[in-house]
């Protein structure tokens, strides 16, 4: 299990992905969220501005993860403006890596993921547009990642594409995509969760790539996949039976422990939130008990008999209306509330932090044992949530909700999706991993959230405070407020004017002013203290400082003991 879940997570990419359709948000809007999770890669906000290009003219492809370069594609007339994940147009398309049967890494070709992510928002209007684009290119100029499940959304629908190469000796991509039907949510996080799926051959609203066409005239097709698919399976030997039980993570991506236990219980996590009985998927999603007929072994042949009876559903219908807020919440849970939480083992030290340091496996006595993988964690990047307001037209109703570093104390930040002008706090080159820069969000919020760490009880909830005041603030007053401001502005240049510099004035805010929270917490928890200003007397020279000392949690002395004896024992 130990080099499953080097597998797994040895990735950069380790990410989160929770989609609401227009009739299961509260405001009508469709709404992906996404949280870049790698130890590695550095908070900002990229921008792509929109171009025209000369007939002829070449792109340049390189691999987001890495930035080699990997060769070009042709270039069309127009781009549209992109920014982060979010284009003008109000498409959004976020990732998470599931990896899959090795042998089918490293296909021929030169369009990555994040190469299929950010051309596609360059050129598309629509999702559909979007997933017509991904499944050209790599059908055209092949694919080159591992497994990736895409979300793709625009102002009316929320989709699912899961892809996989086909090998060193093979171009191109086997694939599937699936709109969540409205008024339904969705997730996925690092394991592959489309099994099977209807047949064009059965079913009217299905289609395969060659007739992709279609999938942009007929609204009523709701699944589209490669030719080869299930053929390229069999032929692999990776499925034996009837194409109608085809089921696509299951062959490309067997669930085992790890994608149960560390990806799946992510999407439990949400569903939990929103709908009753998922009690009844506990066993499936912890990994201790995933029904199937016989172990999964490695490179053995799947058959239906021996798919999982007890996997979650792919998407469920929410009790209520998910709220905008609600979106966020989600992507800063920590298993609260369930056996798995870590704040309430002895790990979370005398101040019940939840939070873990890498590596997630560790062996005691020949026995592997593992921390949780929860959805809020320390090494996010970037993560963002984006709403596709269709009652707002484009250029001016798509926001990115913009945060970096752990999205348990981030502040998501409204950036207007056709601004031309990124925020220098968010800005590309400000700063790196290995580059420190004082005016940049990724260094000011990951000192905030490291500070946070070593006095979790005291700092955190101080932090949540702050955090939901200034998310509130703006979805409830200024964004509102800049909203029909710009409704009154019939220029379109003008009004793309003001929402850039709304958005950056609300960023440069934000940074300056987490900054100097973090160091009114910094001065008020120093040296394991709890120091807080008194009134002064009349004439008094220095504001006099009040300084308490909070103990330990009661089970951390039990815990202390237990293991020291009289050691520390007063006679």
């Amino acid at each position: 299990m130990a080099l499953a879940l080097v597998f797994a997570f040895g990735k950069s990419q380790a990410c989160t992905n929770f989609l609401v359709t227009k009739g299961a948000s509260a405001d009508g809007s469709c709404m992906i969220s996404y949280a870049a999770d790698s130890h590695v890669l550095y908070g900002e906000l990229y921008h792509y501005p929109a171009m025209s290009y000369p007939e002829g003219a070449l792109r340049q492809v390189f691999d987001w993860d890495g930035g080699a370069y990997l060769g070009t594609i042709p270039e069309v007339a127009h781009t549209y403006n992109v920014v982060g994940n979010m284009n003008e147009w109000q498409v959004a398309i976020g990732e998470t890596t599931y990896g899959g049967i090795e042998s089918l890494y490293n296909g021929q070709g030169i369009i990555d993921y994040g190469s299929l992510i950010y051309i596609a928002l360059q050129r598309s209007k629509t999702a559909r547009e979007a997933i017509k684009w991904m499944a050209d290119l790599v059908y055209n100029y092949g694919y080159v990642s591992e497994g990736e499940s895409f979300s793709i959304a625009d102002t009316e629908e929320c989709w699912i594409l899961e892809m996989i190469g086909k090998g060193p000796q093979n171009k191109g991509a086997v694939w599937v995509a699936r709109r969540i039907p409205d008024g339904y949510v969705s997730g996925h996080a690092n394991q592959a969760r489309i099994t099977t799926f209807p047949l064009a051959k059965q079913n009217k609203t299905s289609i395969t790539y060659k007739n992709i066409d279609k999938l942009l005239t007929d609204k009523s097709i709701d699944c589209v996949y490669a030719d080869d698919v299930i053929s390229f399976a069999k032929d692999a030997k990776l499925y034996k039976g009837p194409d109608e039980k085809f089921s696509f993570s299951d062959v490309y991506n067997p669930v085992t422990f790890d994608g149960a236990r560390f990806c799946d219980l992510r999407v439990w996590a949400m569903f939990n939130k929103v709908i009753n009985g998922m009690n009844q998927y506990w066993g499936y999603a912890t990994g201790r008990d995933i029904k199937r007929a016989q172990p999964y072994t490695k490179d053995m042949c799947q058959t239906p008999e021996n798919f999982p009876t007890n996997r979650m559903p792919l998407w469920v219908q929410p009790n209520k209306k998910v709220s905008l807020q609600d979106m966020m919440d989600f992507m800063r849970d920590h298993l609260e509330n369930t056996e798995l939480d870590m704040s309430q083992d002895v790990g979370a030290g005398p101040f019940h932090c939840p939070y873990r340091w890498r590596p997630m496996d560790w062996e005691v006595n020949g026995v592997t044992y593992v921390h949780e993988r929860t959805t809020a964690t320390q090494q996010t990047g970037f993560s963002f949530v984006a709403q596709c307001r269709g009652y707002i037209p484009a250029p001016y109703g798509g926001i990115i909700w913009f945060g970096v570093d752990d999205a348990a104390n981030t502040v998501y930040c409204p950036m207007y999706t056709c601004l031309n002008v990124v925020p220098d706090g968010f800005r590309e080159g400000n700063g790196s991993m290995s580059e420190w820069s004082e005016s940049a969000a990724f260094w000011i919020f990951n000192q905030m959230s490291n500070w946070a760490y070593t006095k979790y009880d005291y700092i955190h909830p101080e932090i949540e405070k702050r955090q939901h005041e200034y998310e509130k603030n703006y979805i409830e007053k200024l964004v509102p407020a800049i909203d029909q401001e710009v409704k009154q502005i019939t220029d379109q240049r003008e009004a793309i004017k003001v929402l850039t510099k709304f958005s950056n004035i609300q960023a440069d805010e934000l940074c300056y002013n987490w900054k100097r929270f973090y160091q009114d917490l910094f001065m008020k928890y120093m040296d394991g203290n709890l120091n807080t200003a008194q009134k002064p007397t009349p004439g008094q020279k220095y504001t006099p400082i009040k300084s308490e000392h909070p103990k330990y949690s009661d089970e951390y002395y039990e815990i202390l003991i237990e293991k020291t004896g009289d050691k520390y024992k007063a006679y």
